[in-house]
């Protein structure tokens, strides 16, 4: 059985759950600690960001090949990230990276942070710092958040 650490971990890790959906998980049902939850939180959604960051160009160019669908679903998730982030990049540079990551809205989060980091050509060291930036900011958001709800239901 998994500790609740390595499923908060694990769960963080996730391209739509994230953080965003871990931190309330983990300290109303896992019951874990507020900090304990938060730093587990953002060190798996970091995880992915690690690989992500390097392996974007091979994973879409290879799979692209490789399936009609999976040529789709790359299509479909350049364009789309491409088109959200476009000319938020060219008016704020760095600080739209760290803001499509921090802000705790559906798609938005570290997983799209690393494929607008690939399609702006963005430094592995410039947008791993940027995207961690943005996945601390939206861990304090997400978690006071939660300790708002918290608190207003006891």
């Amino acid at each position: 059985m998994m500790t609740p650490e390595i499923k908060t971990i694990l769960l963080a890790m996730t391209p739509v759950n994230e953080l965003r959906g871990t931190i309330p998980f983990a300290i109303t049902m896992l019951d874990l600690p507020v900090l304990k939850t938060f730093c587990l939180a953002v060190l798996g959604n970091m995880i992915p960001v690690f690989f992500l960051l390097w392996f974007w160009k091979y994973l879409s160019t290879k799979l692209m090949k490789a399936s009609k669908r999976i040529n789709y679903f790359f299509q479909w998730i350049f364009k789309r990230t491409y088109n959200r982030f476009y000319k938020k990049h060219k008016v704020y540079g760095d600080i739209a990276l760290i803001l499509l990551v921090a802000i705790p809205l559906p798609f938005t989060g570290a997983w799209t942070g690393t494929v607008a980091a690939f399609l702006f050509n963005i430094s592995y060291h410039r947008a791993l710092s940027l995207i961690s930036l943005g996945v601390v900011i939206a861990g304090i958001i997400v978690t006071l958040s939660t300790m708002g709800v918290v608190a207003m239901i006891n």
